[in-house]
């Protein structure tokens, strides 16, 4: 029988990346999978592809987030209820909300397809940006709900005023990615406060916001003040970005009791005992947090400086990924990076000339932005 330094050792040799496979952390966006299969098939194939097209964060997990998963697999034999109970207690506190306004999600799309299929089923409509993220609208069609897209305002940010014309009587959810992926733009604090504020009177609004820790202006509110105020309103988050888990999939939504056990009964996955010990273990890092920020900002500045010297029009983004003008087709583009070896975004229809690019660790930026002024 092996020993509980055994088991350990294992999984040090074996590898993290490996175990998490076992456990389902791949649940990786489909649209996102598709994207890269079609890059490797039309480009050379590197031996080390640099992935600069998912938003990830390299850097991640954390040591600390680490080692918290190795010791919690002793508990992976043991459904994970009164764990997740724990890691609901501690956002509560994080937030400032009663636990029951907490829901656990494997991953926030977890979040946003129960949501679309919460508010979407039998022909319910939604109103949101174009482009978007599309996870919530793309799962809410096909239990038959409909989708107003409003086009973003010429400065790539959310047009609200045209996005509330667009609402009607049969309007159940108006869904709002703030930062938006992905241009990484956001609205500012008292339009968007104001407008979710006057909407929720009207119909459920969703407020994304996966790229929230990224924001640079100070004081911006969180949605999550709406909630706290009784308000029809739905604020989703993650852990895939500034803590690095993407693969491990664990983000949550916060939102008024009723509504938060409307959507309990609509979530699929949920969350595992990995994902919940890596969790806690991330919320208590705040060191590897601001590491995350600095570097994310460090690779940023890389990538303007870069575009600045090639006169390439782009926005300033509150994400952790650039947004900018290529003049050329993003699957053209797509072809000719990874030649380079390097994986950028996918196309963001309308805006199929203007390409996205995460940030990667800084040699990997650098990397890139060597080979954009090879093929610009």
């Amino acid at each position: 029988m092996a020993t509980q330094f055994d088991r350990r050792q294992w999984l040090r040799t074996a590898g993290l990346a490996g175990a998490f496979s076992i456990l389902g952390g791949a649940n990786a966006l489909a649209s996102e999978q598709s994207t890269l299969r079609v890059i490797a098939n039309n480009a050379k194939a590197p031996k080390t592809p640099i992935r600069l097209s998912s938003n990830e964060n390299p850097y991640g997990p954390s040591d600390k987030v680490k080692q918290a998963i190795i010791d919690g697999f002793d508990e992976a034999c043991r459904y994970p209820y009164a764990l997740a109970r724990e890691l609901g207690e501690l956002i509560a506190k994080k937030h400032g909300v009663p636990t029951d306004h907490v829901v656990l999600t494997g991953g926030s799309t977890e979040g946003l397809k129960a949501v679309g299929l919460t508010y979407g089923l039998h022909g319910g409509e939604i109103v949101a940006a174009q482009p978007t993220f599309l996870a919530l609208m793309d799962y809410a069609e096909q239990f038959g709900a409909y989708v107003h897209y409003v086009p973003l305002d010429d400065n790539m940010v959310h047009d609200l005023d045209a996005m509330e014309r667009r609402i009607t009587n049969n309007t159940r959810l108006v869904f709002v990615c703030n930062p938006n992926n992905p241009t990484g733009t956001i609205v500012s604090a008292s339009k968007m406060k104001d407008f979710c504020a006057s909407i929720s009177k009207q119909a459920v609004v969703f407020s994304d916001e996966a790229y929230f820790d990224y924001i640079t202006e100070p004081n911006y509110p969180s949605m999550i003040e709406l909630v706290k105020q009784g308000m029809n309103v739905i604020v989703s988050r993650t852990f895939s970005k500034v803590y690095g888990m993407a693969g491990i999939r664990v983000g949550y939504m916060i939102a008024r009791p009723d509504i938060a056990r409307r959507l309990q009964e609509n979530t699929m996955a949920g969350v595992s005992i990995p994902a919940i010990v890596g969790a806690k273990a991330a919320l208590e890092d705040t060191e590897f947090y601001k590491f995350s920020l600095q570097k994310n900002m460090e690779c940023k500045n890389i990538m303007y400086k870069t575009l600045d010297e090639l006169k390439m029009k782009y926005v300033k983004s509150h994400a952790n990924f650039a947004f900018f003008y290529t003049g050329k087709e993003v699957s053209e583009m797509n072809k000719m990076m990874a030649d380079k070896g390097i994986f950028v975004g996918r196309p963001f229809p309308p805006l199929t000339k203007w390409l996205r690019v995460s940030t990667g660790k800084v040699e990997e930026v650098e990397a890139f932005v060597k080979a954009l002024k090879e093929v610009v």
